[in-house]
C-alpha cells in the first residue's frame, strides 16, 4: 500500500464542505483549499446553529482536476502485494481483479458523468442535530404522489438509489400508473457522502431513525413511507419502532425476522434446529454462511479508527469497499459481474457505477468516517425487533438470506407485503432498479 507523508486530501475535503455550507460552490472550495489547506478550519456542522431548521440549496459538485489527478497518481503509485495463494477469492479480492480494476480507474474512468448525474438532481443540506444532512428531493408532478424517504447503506451511498428517481417519481413514463407516484427523499447517512461527520458518539440508525422523521417534518410531509436495505433497513427498522407522526408504513429488502431461538443457535454455531420448513433450513444455511464472511463488519464493529489505510489509499479503500458479501459470494457477486460489465440496457449495475461509488468515498474522504457505523450499533442484526407499524417486504434471491414467510409473519405482525422478486441481490436497488421500483409500487399501493 502506498503511503504518503502528507494528510492534504484529509484538509482539502474538510475545506470543500465548509465552502459549500457558506454557499459556495465545491469548485471554488476545492480549488482554494490545494491551493492553501487549512488544517485548522471548523467542520461544517459548526457553522449552523443546532436551532436552524432551514432547508439550504446544496452547492453543485464540481471536483477540481487537481483532485483527481492526485487521485490518479495514488492509484499508479500502489504498492502491490504478491497474488493470493489460492485459486479464488477465499483470502479477499484477488489481485488480478484489483489491479485491472485499477488501470481502469487510473486511465479511462470519467468522474466527470457522475458529478454531471447529481448536479442534475435538486440536491439540499439541513442540519439536524449539529450534523449537516445533505439529501437529493425529487417531488412528483403528481399532486398526489406518496411521499418516500429511502436509507441506502454500507459500502453504498445516495448513487445507489438514484436510478429509482426516474421510474417513482413519473411511473407513467416507466410503464406504472400515476396512481404509483412518488415524491422522494435521498438522504446521505451523517458519515458519507456529502453529509457532515459526527464529531461526537451517538449517530447510530436509531439516530438517524430520529433525524429522517425530523427531516420529513422539515419538509412539510405530513404523511410519508419509509425504504431502506442493509444500514438503511436497520434505519426503517428503528422509524417503525420509534413510530413517529406521519409515518405511514416502512419497506425492507433485507428485513429482520430471525426468532430468537434460531438467533441464539446460529451464534453459538449449532446445527439448524429440528422441525424447520425447507425454506427456513434454506435460510438457516444462508445465514450461516453469511456469518462466516463478515469479518469486515467485525472490524469496523471494533476498530474503525484503525483503517487509516482506506483514507490514504484508493486502491486500498476500493478493495475493502469491494469485499461486501451476498448469498451467492464475496466479494458480492452482483458487484464481481458488474466490474466485467461497461454498459447495460437494463439498468443492471456496471462497472462505472461501482467505481462512481468508490470514487464518492474517495473525493469526500469518508472510508472511516462511514466505518463508524458498525462501532455505533450495539444491537443484533438480523434478529426480529419488535416493528408493529405497517411492514412490507421483498425478498431478493441474491441477499444475504431469503426470509422465509413464516418468520417475516412473526417479526413483522403488521405486515402488508411479502414478495420474492425474480432477480436482484444485496444491492438490489442498484442492481435491478425497474424490478425494485415494481415492488416499491406494490408494497405501498395499500397506504394510499
Amino acid at each position: 500500500m502506498y503511503f504518503s507523508a502528507s494528510s492534504a486530501p484529509a484538509r482539502r475535503t474538510l475545506a470543500a464542505f465548509v465552502a459549500a455550507s457558506l454557499g459556495l460552490t465545491l469548485a471554488t472550495a476545492f480549488s482554494s483549499a490545494y491551493a492553501v489547506p487549512t488544517p485548522d478550519v471548523l467542520p461544517a456542522t459548526q457553522h449552523a446553529s443546532v436551532q436552524d431548521e432551514s432547508i439550504r440549496p446544496f452547492a453543485p459538485v464540481h471536483v477540481p482536476q487537481v483532485a483527481i489527478d492526485d487521485l490518479r497518481r495514488r492509484i499508479a503509485a500502489t504498492q502491490w502485494p504478491e497474488k493470493e495463494t489460492v485459486a479464488d477469492s477465499s483470502q479477499g479480492v484477488q489481485l488480478e481483479t484489483m489491479q485491472k480494476l485499477a488501470r481502469y480507474w487510473a486511465t479511462d474512468y470519467d468522474w466527470r458523468k457522475a458529478e454531471g448525474a447529481l448536479n442534475a438532481l435538486p440536491q439540499f443540506v439541513t442540519t439536524i442535530d449539529g450534523v449537516d444532512i445533505h439529501f437529493i428531493h425529487v417531488r412528483s408532478k403528481n399532486p398526489n404522489a406518496l411521499p418516500l424517504i429511502i436509507n441506502h447503506g454500507w459500502p453504498g451511498s445516495v448513487l445507489e438509489q438514484v436510478k429509482l428517481i426516474g421510474p417513482l417519481t413519473d411511473p407513467v413514463a416507466y410503464g406504472g400508473k400515476a396512481d404509483d407516484s412518488f415524491d422522494v427523499v435521498i438522504p446521505s447517512m451523517p458519515g458519507y457522502g456529502f453529509s457532515g461527520k459526527p464529531t461526537t458518539t451517538g449517530w447510530g440508525p436509531e439516530h438517524m431513525a430520529r433525524a429522517w422523521a425530523e427531516l420529513m417534518r422539515r419538509l412539510g410531509y405530513q404523511h410519508y413511507v419509509a425504504q431502506g436495505g442493509d444500514w438503511g433497513a436497520f434505519v426503517v427498522d428503528q422509524m417503525g419502532l420509534q413510530a413517529p407522526p406521519g409515518l405511514l408504513g416502512i419497506h425492507t429488502n433485507m428485513p429482520a425476522t430471525v426468532p430468537a431461538d434460531i438467533d441464539e443457535a446460529l451464534r453459538i454455531g449449532a446445527p439448524a434446529p429440528a422441525g424447520m420448513s425447507a425454506d427456513e433450513k434454506r435460510a438457516y444455511g444462508q445465514l450461516a454462511q453469511t456469518f462466516k464472511q463478515v469479518d469486515y463488519a467485525r472490524l469496523m464493529g471494533s476498530r474503525p479508527q484503525t483503517l487509516y489505510g482506506i483514507d490514504d489509499s484508493p486502491v486500498g479503500l476500493a478493495a475493502w469497499l469491494l469485499d461486501h458479501n451476498d448469498a451467492n459470494a464475496q466479494p458480492a457477486a452482483a458487484v464481481a459481474a458488474a466490474l466485467n460489465r461497461s454498459a447495460s440496457a437494463t439498468g443492471e449495475l456496471t462497472r462505472d457505477e461501482v467505481l462512481d461509488n468508490i470514487t464518492l468515498y474517495w473525493l469526500t474522504n469518508t472510508g472511516v468516517s462511514a466505518s463508524r457505523l458498525y462501532w455505533e450499533y450495539k444491537g443484533g442484526f438480523f434478529n426480529a425487533k419488535g416493528v408493529k407499524v405497517p411492514v412490507a417486504v421483498s425478498v431478493f434471491p441474491g441477499e444475504q438470506y431469503q426470509a422465509p414467510r413464516s418468520w417475516t409473519e412473526k417479526a413483522y405482525p403488521h405486515l402488508i407485503y411479502y414478495h420474492q422478486a425474480e432477480k436482484g441481490g444485496h444491492f438490489a436497488a442498484w442492481e435491478q432498479p425497474t424490478i425494485f421500483a415494481q415492488e416499491l409500487r406494490a408494497a405501498f399501493r395499500s397506504l394510499r
